[in-house]
């Protein structure tokens, strides 16, 4: 890990969305030498909804005209998280694709010709890739191998790629690349979690299923430190221990229903086509092949220890579900 001087104009690409809106929150909060805080996303920002000394621009990571932002706002900061976490029902590969990788490939091109000094992004252990050989705990030095069934894993592994390249070629811009587990806070809504919400808990027979989770906070936490101290490199990050889908079961007191992996494949299978899923049989590797990061080199390292361990997470969550129903 190398460090860099604090930054003075960040820009913010997703900027309204899930992390970007609670980086916005603690940036505005712990402000120090920033001149120029630029939340940038597709989606306009009512006005109701606009934190004071933050600028708001409208625009696609995929425009090639985002550069003018740079040069309006001299900056010299960018956290890219603008990607297609959780896709609409009308989506496709080509629109994701477009916007996880093309799009994050503009903003790259960007940065370079603007000059600036350092890149925060957040990838995902995803990366990493659903496969029966993944070691016990992925560490950094894992190869990536999110595949083609699964868009935002293999997409994920592309955007890392092209980051190794241009880390190559550009060593003056440092670049921070987090690699979260499943991220949970107040209020999280996405395709895990609605995992949760079935009247039991799913699970492949003869596997764990573990899952790793990290506080929402705790991302946030680390592109601060990123921002604010120009440190950078390559971490995982998920709070201590793992939860096996049992556990999870248990602690919200519903039923861990293990069936064949064949049996979910199949079902799946006649209910993609009816409009009933919007999965594919490819899920069952999702469930039954999760990557379980380690994250003593964000400790060791980058010097970051998550405030909260995947349970502590996990149970924060439900408990703020909980309270949300009530």
């Amino acid at each position: 890990m190398t460090e860099q001087s604090a930054a003075r104009s960040v820009l913010i690409t997703g900027g309204s969305g899930y992390i970007g809106r609670i980086l916005v929150e603690e940036l505005t909060a712990d402000r120090r030498g920033l001149e120029n805080i630029v939340s940038l996303d597709v989606r306009e920002v009512p006005a109701a909804e606009c934190v004071p000394g933050v600028e708001y621009r409208t625009g696609d990571v995929r425009d090639p005209d985002v550069g003018k932002i740079f040069r309006e706002f001299g900056v010299d900061t960018v956290v890219h998280l603008a990607s297609i976490v959780t896709p609409g029902k009308d989506s496709n590969r080509d629109f994701e694709y477009s916007v996880d990788v093309l799009g994050t490939r503009n903003i790259l091109g960007q940065s370079e010709r603007a000059g600036v000094q350092r890149f925060l992004v957040t990838s995902s252990g995803a990366a990493y890739g659903y496969h029966s050989d993944n070691p016990e705990w992925l560490t950094e030095e894992d190869p990536l191998r999110g595949q083609k069934s699964f868009p935002y894993a293999y997409h994920k592994r592309l955007v890392e790629e092209m980051l190794a390249e241009r880390r190559a070629a550009h060593p003056e811009m440092g670049q921070l690349v987090l690699r979260p587990g499943t991220i949970l806070g107040r209020g999280t809504s996405n395709q895990i979690t609605a995992l949760f919400e079935w009247p039991f808990i799913l699970g492949i027979r003869g596997s764990e299923s573990p899952f790793v989770f990290i506080w929402d906070r705790d991302v946030a936490q680390c592109l601060l430190l990123g921002i604010h101290e120009g440190r950078t490199g390559v971490f995982n990050l998920a709070g201590d221990g793992a939860l096996p889908l049992r556990d999870i079961a248990a602690r919200i007191d519903k039923r861990h229903i293990q069936v064949s992996a064949g049996a979910v494949r199949t079902v799946l299978r006649i209910m993609r086509p009816l409009g009933l899923s919007r999965y594919g049989s490819e899920q069952v590797d999702f469930l039954r092949y999760r990557p379980v990061l380690s994250n003593e080199k964000v400790k060791s390292e980058f010097g970051f220890t998550p405030r909260m361990t995947s349970a502590e997470v996990f149970d924060y969550y439900w408990e703020c579900r909980k309270n949300r129903k009530g």
